[in-house]
């Protein structure tokens, strides 16, 4: 994982994870709507597989 990706990750969940598909972005997209910081842990996970 690149460190732009973590930077992506941290600021904007959603598009961190756009390349991993749509149930992902979807995922992380309420995550992040809900509160920002499951939204961030979220898409560190799914960066992270």
């Amino acid at each position: 994982m690149s460190l732009l990706r973590v930077i992506l990750c941290i600021i904007f969940p959603p598009l961190a994870v756009i390349d991993k598909g749509c149930g992902s972005v979807i995922i992380v997209l309420l995550l992040t709507l809900c509160a920002w910081v499951p939204g961030v842990i979220g898409a560190l996970i799914i960066c992270k597989k």
